[in-house]
């Protein structure tokens, strides 16, 4: 039996580790791990899948179809077909959009002369037939960043608090503060939390500005 490292594999079938990664996560792979040493050890099955994997993925092919696919509870055809209803669907919208563009594509006014309104009406009647429209307003406001920045800062807060009273407490009442050496321990230890919270923070910022998400759906 072929065994096979994870660069191997990326190198072999073109997919990225990070790629890899998200597989392994949502259940479509599962590779077995080396006894000695706890790495995870790809075969040929393995390799056969992440190729599946990533052709339903270049595809368009939504994980949950790819995971009903693989459980056998509908055919590459069902799946396909499923697949063609959304496509087609995406596809009347875009024409939809390509038609407006060429309409606007006609106009010589600025834009701040341009009459929105009676465009939106115009969208607005086609959303109601079901044509759907990219809004990249909503892209703008839905940001990543909000779970993990929540977070931080309630852990932040919630360290800080603890810091502050315990700090109240000794310049309070002096004469019960414990030794200097432990006041200071006890100080560092939520300010390396903290420190520790929001170095967490920044690199998952990081990831998230490289495309974490997107870059693990694209196959």
């Amino acid at each position: 039996m072929v065994c096979l490292k994870i660069n191997e594999v990326e190198s072999l079938v073109g997919i990225t580790k990070k790629n890899i990664r998200f597989y392994e996560e949502k259940g479509l792979l599962s590779p077995s791990r080396n006894s000695e040493n706890g790495y995870r050890d790809y075969g040929e099955a393995e390799v056969d899948v992440l190729r599946r994997i990533k052709l339903m993925r270049k595809l368009g092919v939504p994980i949950e179809e790819i995971r009903r696919m693989q459980e056998g509870t509908q055919t590459v055809g069902d799946g396909m077909r499923r697949h063609l209803v959304t496509l087609e669907r995406e596809q009347r919208n875009l024409e939809e959009s390509v038609r407006l563009c060429e309409l606007l594509q006609a106009r010589t006014e600025p834009l701040g002369e341009l009459d929105a309104e009676s465009v939106l009406a115009e969208m607005a009647k086609l959303e109601q037939t079901g044509t759907t429209f990219q809004n990249k307003q909503k892209q703008d406001v839905r940001i990543r960043y909000v779970a993990p920045i929540t977070i931080a800062a309630a852990a932040v807060l919630f360290l800080g608090a603890v810091t502050g009273l315990f700090i109240w407490g000794i310049l309070t009442e002096p004469d019960a503060a414990p030794p200097l050496a432990a006041v200071l321990i006890l100080i560092a230890i939520p300010v390396f939390l903290i420190c520790g919270v929001l170095f967490a923070l920044f690199q998952r910022i990081r990831e998230i500005g490289k495309g974490e998400i997107d870059d693990a759906k694209k196959y």
